[in-house]
């Protein structure tokens, strides 16, 4: 029976990942004919590789997160808080290698702090993270002055090219890294026994604890997880941007969430999918400039952004209602 329920899991995955695979081939369908100056140029598409992937990365460590049944709010202050230790060791030493590690020894430490709060104490995800939202951005504004950091020097770097420079001269490396992100995420969530700790502890903690997994330290793990991709997505921007900003990150959680719901993670937990999360994103990604060139206002991004949220998770709560009963 438990293998027939687990079939039966998977067939309606598979149907729900060609569902959000069609539904960007129509809207790319959609773009074309409305704006066919734009979307039927490579330029565009360019572009695209070069913006999506930093919300797509952060997209990747959320998914993992909720799936698991936990929140967290506070990954754009940690980019702000990795990219200014990032920022900070660069121009102190003039070596880019050496602010990377200490931006991912930030990030690890804020997700270290959020796992610590949540599991340990006992503090909701969603109350602790917010609080950690504002801890971080505050911390940063202070440490900096409210004042951004240029990093023009960091262009000609061989770490610069490797990490958001030009594969063959037009294929943007962050799509690179973000494409084999998404690849070593799929693996450690459906081929790994940690994505199926993961699972379990979104479906019933209480039955992973009592089938022997070590509920606490997934859970952490998974914090910390998601501290290093928001270091990893800040370092990148500011190699991409040649600059570090105290307002780095903001205006990335509506479309991080939009992406993962859209994508198919319930927010309920217990399930999701890598790759409905990474057609999530790109769906996202293409919407504003997709709206821009059929004529409307950007103004009818955020609405549409905001309407993806609401709807994908009010069809998981008629979905998990009709599954209870």
């Amino acid at each position: 029976m438990e293998k027939f329920n687990r079939m039966k899991a998977y067939l309606v995955s598979y149907r729900f990942q060609l569902g959000i695979l069609s539904l960007l081939l129509a809207l790319l369908g959609l773009f074309m004919y409305l704006s066919p100056q734009t979307f039927l140029h490579q330029r565009i598409y360019v572009a695209f590789m070069s913006t999506i992937p930093f919300p797509t990365i952060l997209a990747l460590g959320l998914t993992l997160l909720i799936i698991a049944g936990e929140m967290d709010m506070s990954f754009p202050s940690v980019m702000v808080i990795s990219g200014l230790a990032f920022s900070s060791v660069f121009q102190a030493t003039s070596s880019p290698l050496l602010g990377f590690f200490a931006a991912l020894g930030t990030g690890a430490f804020a997700g270290l702090c959020n796992g610590l709060i949540v599991v340990k104490i006992g503090v909701p995800a969603i109350i602790a993270t917010i609080g950690t939202q504002f801890f971080w951005r505050g911390a940063s504004t202070l440490l900096c002055n409210g004042l951004a950091l240029n990093l023009t020097e960091v262009r000609p770097t061989l770490f610069h090219d490797i990490m958001v420079g030009r594969l063959w001269g037009w294929l943007p490396m962050q799509t690179v890294w973000c494409l084999a992100l998404a690849i070593m995420v799929w693996l450690l969530l459906n081929r790994h026994v940690f994505g199926d700790s993961v699972r379990f502890i979104g479906d019933d903690i209480g039955t992973a604890k009592m089938m022997g997994v070590q509920t606490d330290g997934v859970r952490i793990s998974l914090f910390i997880f998601m501290g290093l991709i928001s270091a990893l997505a800040s370092v990148m921007v500011c190699l991409e941007m040649a600059n570090w900003w105290p307002t780095q990150g903001e205006g990335y959680m509506l479309l991080v969430f939009a992406a993962v719901f859209l994508g198919g993670t319930s927010v309920f937990g217990g399930q999701g999918t890598i790759f409905g999360t990474l057609i999530g994103a790109i769906i996202i990604g293409i919407l504003e400039a997709g709206i821009i060139s059929a004529g409307l206002s950007g103004y009818w991004t955020r609405l549409i952004h905001g309407l993806v949220i609401v709807i994908s998770v009010s069809l998981y709560a008629i979905a998990f209602k009709t599954r209870r009963t």
